[in-house]
Parts: C-alpha cells; structure tokens; sequence
C-alpha cells in the first residue's frame, strides 16, 4: 500500500465584493428597496430630492449620477435595467422638498416614499421643519443630509457648529427629535446595519416617520469592498396586526351596551386604505361616522352615515352627537386637541372611549378601551364579531342624526350661495364655486390659514384622497410642494388628475419657490390664490381671545405705529407669473367661475389669483361648533383682553380628563 496523501488544503471561496463609495453603495441599495401590502410590491424609495452643496455634491450628489444614468462607476453597470435607477428631483428649498416628499408618500398610501439629500449646515436645518411634519403626521420620508467631517482632517469646516463640550455634535442633532430614527454613518461598513434599520422604520405602519441617516462628507467619498448580498432585491412586507382576542371581546360588549355611539375617523383609516371596511361596518351598524382633518374621506359626504367634520372645525351635526355620545369610538386618530376638541366636547356623563389604533400608544389615550391593531383589520373583526348578535343603533338615533345632517347640508349651500355675479368672492364663496366644479378625480391640498376650518366645515369630499388637509401640524408653505409629490404619485395615470394647491397670502408668501418645480417638471399644478391682505385665521383668532388682531394685517403703519393703513401693493399674481406660472386673474364671482374651470381644463401650471371680500353682507362659514382651550391673560388693561378671559373662565370650567 502506499502512504496516504496528506489532504489538500480546503479552498476558502470569499463571499463576492462590490467597491463602491459609501454614497454610491447607499443609492445602490436604495433602489433595490421594496414594500408588499395586499400582494401589491412597488419601490420604497422610487427617487430622491437634492439641493447640492459642499457637503453632498461629490458623495450623494456623484453617487446619483451614476444612478440616474443607471452605470456604475467606471463605466461598469450595476443595475439590473431601468427599475433600479434612481430618478432625481431638483428642489429649490430643503423644507419644501421634504413637503414635496411627504405629499408624495401620503399619496402613495405610505407604500412608497422619497428620498432628501442636503448639505450639511444651513440646507441641513432647513429640513427640521419638514421632518417635524412627517413625522407627526406618521408619513415616510428619507433624509440624507452631508454632516461634518468623520476624520476631522480639517477642523472647523465650513459651516461647522462647534460644540466646546461635545466634539461629536453637529447641527444635524437637531433632527434627532423629530425623526423615528437617525443614525451619523462615521465608517462605511456603518451603512449597511443603518439602512436597514431605516427601512425597517419607513416600512413600519406603527412607527413611520422622518428617517435621518447623517452622513460625514469624507465618508460618503470613501470605497469600499461591499458584500454582494448588500445589494439584494428586499421586500419589506407592511403588517396587518390583528387585534388581541381579549380587547376584540371587550369591544364588542361595549359596542352592544352603546344607545349613542359615534365613530371618529382618522388617518388611519385612509392609510390603512379601511375605507370599505369602514363603509361595511356602518352598514351593519349604523353607526355615525364624524371625521378628523386627516380622516375626511373615509367615507364620501353623501354616505348615510357621515355627519361631517368633528371637534373645533367641526358640523353642527357632528359636534352635537359628540356632546350626547355615550361610546366614542376612534378609529387611527391621535385624539389632538383642536382636531377633536377632545378635552371639552365629550361631555356626556357617562361617555366612554374605545380606541381602535395600530400603536398602543395612541389607543390608550382618553383611558380608553384599547384595540390595537390595524384599522381594516380590527374593523373587519368588529363587523364579523357583532354579526348575528342583532346590534344595530336605535331607528330613532339614525334618525336624529341623518336629519342633522340635511339641516347642515342647507347651511353649507347658503354659505355658497353667490347671488350677485359681479360682486367679489368671500373665501367661502370661493371653496362653493369649486366645489361646484370638481369630480371625484379632483385632489385639494391645503395646510394652515382659515382655509382648513372652512374645508372641515364644508367641504364635500368625493373620494378616498380628495382632501388632502396637513393639519398635525398645519405648516405654512406645505401646500404647492406637497401639490407637485401629489402630482408626481399620480403621473402613472392615463390621464393626470387635477391638482389643486389652495393657499391664502400669508402661506403663499412663506414658501412659493417651488412653482419654478412644477414649471420645470411641466406638472399641471393648479394653484388658487386667496388674496385677504394678512393673516385671517389667526386674526380672528387674536380677537377672540383679546389679542385685537395684533400683528395679524399685512397694511401700511398708521401715524401711531399700528399695522392699520391701507394694504400693502403687493401683487401675488405677478410675482407666480414670474416664476414661471400662468395666471388667471379674477375680480367677481363670475370671472372667478369662468377661471377655475380654465385652469381645471389646463395641461400645464396655472395659478387663479382673486382677491376675497370679507363675508359682511353675505352668508359666511357658520361659528365654531366646539370650543377650543387657547389660554387668554390672566390680568390685564385693556377690555377686549378683560371680556376674553371672563368667556376663557366660563369655557374653561367645562373642561374634562377621561381617566
């Protein structure tokens, strides 16, 4: 026999490498990124936004380059075909893009998102604002904002905070509060459990909000050898939860023992697209349904059982059940205070809450009975649990509630109503005319002013994403870009829907840059401008609570000092047109008529500039229907200030905590 060979040595096969920068492995995987809800898989992040600066242009800025172009670097191609390009969008203002990307992602139904590139310094802090919006109002967005650099060759740099306590601060802390996630990649192989855990946040219907993924501009130029696997088609699948069998239980019992129940319907109804869900258990119950600024359209105005808008800016119809309710039961709504009114309209003696909500944090709130769970979800197990147990509302509450709801419908229609056609439009005059001339495919966008009060009130929405009201933090200036990401969500259409960005003059004035976008992009925006010369909800506000209207009129001083001269010549329809944009000037009611249904009917950006009459001697929005806590001076010498706070004592005496 001969000896036996000694073994060869075991080849080791390395796991295959990609060099790449940081920032071209980042867009890479970004890409690659995909959601799954009800078998429906679209992109994560289908494009990213950027203003380029020093501390992004050669990382984020040579990195999506190469992506949009879909090579990769030297020539080679890494992409699999167009799908995994990265299309980029040229903003003018970071804050703006980040609306852009939130309206966007709202439109999307939270399945798709965008991306937010910056340089470090000042384009970096203007994202907070645009961060705080998402993330309160629980939509995806991606920021990537340059950030100092990691290895600190050159120290200060450039628009560098420095922090004589703490070397590793930099103004993007500042994002930390006001994102679901943040992480400072300082090394490359850093990204790869970073991105993930921000996708895992995008994708997580409880915990969505602003991303933040701070990027050193040193790192985001360094390469190198990433794992093939990095780059792998994901699917990240959007959760369902089902509720718990113990909380379905209770609900179900309190639901039967209800003689006045009410449903308040939030934005987690739309975002969890329950609409139907909704409609099917209001046909089994009959249940009234009464809506937040997000959770308008759960249900079309016409629906039986939709008593309109809720809390401050509420119906009539809808803030008289609430007053007399003995079940309030939410439906994925925060329960904020000015939205629902929550602390003073419930008053009825024995009123209980139950709180259906994907996060337990919100359906705990108001010591309610929790049911934590997806909005279809849980309202589909509530249907199928009370079928064959004979609950149904009492005919005569049914009743109450659909004739409070026809009285309400005449009072909108007076609102309306424009009986002299050469007169000029009030602002509520305005939103009829509209609302006359709109379909089911219309889209309205609006975010703060006296225009979201008057929508909640009026408005009579047509479909599951007609009404687009931001108002968890009712942002000055959100209303044209989130229009363009509303417009880019729905450009796979055969046929683009209308776009209305509805903005008064002190929000206009905020943060009109992005019209040179929608031209740029050819969107159809169709942009309405209400010209009232200053700040008319906080106005009316001021003089409610003895503040005089202070500072709230945009005129010339007066020889006291005072803002009471004549207006400012300030011409809103010049300066759109200069941007870029087509403007229809309207003077009456029936110029006004005769321009929005131009505008409407247009295939590029137009703006309908008219200038509202004070509704003094015609029918205006009816009162506030509920009363909303804004603390009033507890001393003072001057009588509106005196009378304002005696109303605030007797008001506030009626305040309520459900515990």
């Amino acid at each position: 026999m001969s000896p036996t060979s000694p073994a060869s040595p075991k080849k080791h096969n390395p796991a295959p490498t990609r060099r790449l920068t940081t920032a071209q492995a980042l867009v890479t995987f970004l890409a690659r990124q995909y959601t799954e809800r009800d078998g429906r898989r679209q992109r994560l992040i289908s494009a990213t936004w950027g203003i380029f600066g020093h501390g992004n242009v050669a990382g984020i800025g040579q990195a999506l380059v190469e992506a949009a172009a879909g090579g990769g670097p030297g020539g080679t191609t890494h992409s699999t075909g167009t799908g995994h390009r990265m299309p980029y969008l040229q903003g003018r203002n970071e804050q703006a893009m980040v609306h852009a990307a939130v309206g966007y992602a709202r439109q999307s139904g939270r399945l798709s998102a965008h991306a937010v590139t910056t340089s470090i310094g000042p384009g970096a802090t203007n994202l907070v604002t645009g961060a705080a919006l998402a993330t309160i109002n629980r939509l995806p967005v991606l920021l990537l904002p340059g950030d100092t650099f990691a290895t600190r060759p050159a120290d200060p740099v450039l628009q560098q905070l420095e922090v004589p306590y703490a070397g590793d601060v930099s103004v993007n802390d500042c994002l930390r509060p006001v994102s679901r996630y943040f992480d400072r990649i300082t090394r490359p192989e850093a990204l790869i459990p970073a991105a993930l855990q921000a996708m895992r946040v995008l994708a997580d219907p409880a915990e969505t909000g602003a991303v933040t993924l701070a990027l050193p501009q040193d790192v985001q130029a360094e390469a190198y050898d990433w794992p093939e696997e990095f780059f792998a088609e994901r699917d990240w699948h959007i959760r369902r939860p089902a509720p718990d069998t113990a909380e379905l239980e209770a609900a179900v019992r309190a639901i039967r023992s209800a003689r006045r129940p009410l449903i308040v319907a939030g934005g987690g109804v739309r975002h969890s697209a329950a609409e139907e869900t909704l409609a099917a258990f209001t046909a089994a119950t009959r249940i009234p349904v009464a809506a937040t600024q997000a959770g308008k359209g759960a249900l079309r105005h016409d629906h039986p059982a939709d008593v309109g808008g809720i809390g401050h800016t509420g119906t009539a119809t809808a803030d008289e059940l609430a007053r007399t309710a003995d079940l309030v039961i939410g439906v994925g709504t925060r329960f904020s205070d000015f939205t629902t009114a929550s602390g003073t309209l419930f008053t009825g003696p024995a009123v209980r809450f139950l709180h259906l909500n994907i996060t337990a944090f919100d359906a705990h709130k108001l010591a309610a009975l929790p049911l934590v769970a997806d909005a279809r979800a849980g309202l589909e197990a509530l249907t199928a649990a009370l079928a064959g147990r004979g609950y149904r509302v009492d005919p005569a509450y049914e009743t109450e509630y659909t004739g409070a709801k026809q009285a309400w419908e005449e009072r909108v229609e007076a609102s309306f109503a424009t009986p002299d056609p050469t007169a000029r439009p009030t602002q509520t005059q305005v939103l009829g005319l509209l609302d006359y001339l709109v379909t089911e495919e219309d889209i309205l966008i609006n975010a703060a002013g006296s225009l979201p009060g008057d929508l909640h009130k009026l408005w009579r929405t047509r479909s599951r994403d007609q009404y687009h009201v931001e108002y968890g933090y009712s942002c000055m200036g959100y209303e044209i870009p989130a229009a363009i990401g509303v417009l880019l969500a729905t450009a796979t259409h055969e046929r683009p829907r209308p776009v209305w960005a509805l903005v008064g003059d002190g929000t206009y004035l905020m943060n009109p840059t992005e019209i040179v976008t929608a031209v740029q992009e050819n969107l159809p925006l169709k942009l309405l401008i209400l010209q009232n010369h200053g700040y008319a909800s906080i106005g009316g506000l001021s003089e409610a609570v003895g503040g005089e209207r202070f500072g709230t009129a945009y005129r010339h001083r007066d020889a006291d000092g005072g803002f009471t001269g004549p207006p400012l010549p300030v011409d809103l329809a010049a300066n759109a047109a200069s941007l870029g944009m087509r403007v229809l000037r309207a003077a009456t009611v029936d110029d006004l008529r005769k321009a929005l249904s131009e505008a409407r009917d247009a295939d590029g950006p137009t703006c309908v500039y008219v200038e509202t009459e004070t509704p003094d001697t015609v029918s205006g929005p009816p009162p506030a229907q509920a009363w909303w806590d804004v603390p009033v001076a507890e001393t003072a010498s001057r009588p509106a200030a005196v009378k304002a706070r005696e109303e605030y004592d007797r008001q506030v005496a009626a305040r309520r905590r459900h515990l």
